[in-house]
């Protein structure tokens, strides 16, 4: 499939580009040189997009299918990105980069709603949207480099408030800098910069 200048890929057992996607992928604010890192890169198209603003990008997914795929995508549009299987910060004990991207999963989540597969990762925010939110909150200050940034994805059914609120605590200056309305939620972009 043709995505803007990308030949992209898509897999059922990985996340498929959409809104959210998008959203994050058309509003990056990345300078050349920047070390850039993608948490959750799935077909790796915000990886791609990245890409074309600084060469020094590094994606992790914990789903292997992901992986797999995003590395054939990076070869299909030339791109020499580094791929690391894990979770949220593991891989990268002793790393800092200079932004951090990542379209969390948000969606509230039931023990009724939980899909088979690694595809799981992708939506399941635990029950009040926040259960990986937090996590990566809590550790993302400890990755990034002196006035890093922070570029994510929520939704409004997973408390954007909160996020704003834990980001200020932890030292950022954070906004939603743009969102997109649907029927039952709207979907933001926060960007949070590291004083």
């Amino acid at each position: 499939m043709k995505i803007g200048d990308f030949d992209i890929e898509t897999d059922e057992r990985v996340y498929v580009p959409s809104d959210d996607t998008f959203l994050l992928a058309e509003n990056l604010e990345i300078e050349s040189g920047d070390s850039v890192l993608e948490i959750g890169t799935g077909t790796g198209l915000v990886a791609l997009y990245a890409y074309k603003l600084s060469e020094d990008v590094t994606v992790s997914d914990i789903n292997y299918d992901a992986l797999v795929l995003a590395e054939g995508n990076f070869k299909r549009n030339g791109a020499d990105i580094d791929l690391v299987f894990g979770n949220l910060f593991e891989p990268f004990k002793d790393r800092k980069f200079d932004v951090i991207l990542f379209n969390t999963p948000y969606l509230p989540t039931i023990d009724e709603d939980v899909l088979e597969g690694d595809l799981n990762y992708a939506f399941d925010g635990g029950e009040d949207g926040r259960k990986v939110i937090d996590l990566f909150l809590d550790e993302v200050k400890n990755h990034l480099n002196c006035n890093g940034k922070v570029q994510m994805i929520q939704s409004s059914l997973s408390d954007n408030n909160k996020t704003l609120n834990k980001l200020e605590e932890n030292g950022f200056i954070c906004e939603i800098s743009k969102s997109e309305k649907f029927f039952f939620e709207e979907i933001v972009l926060i960007n949070a910069y590291l004083m």
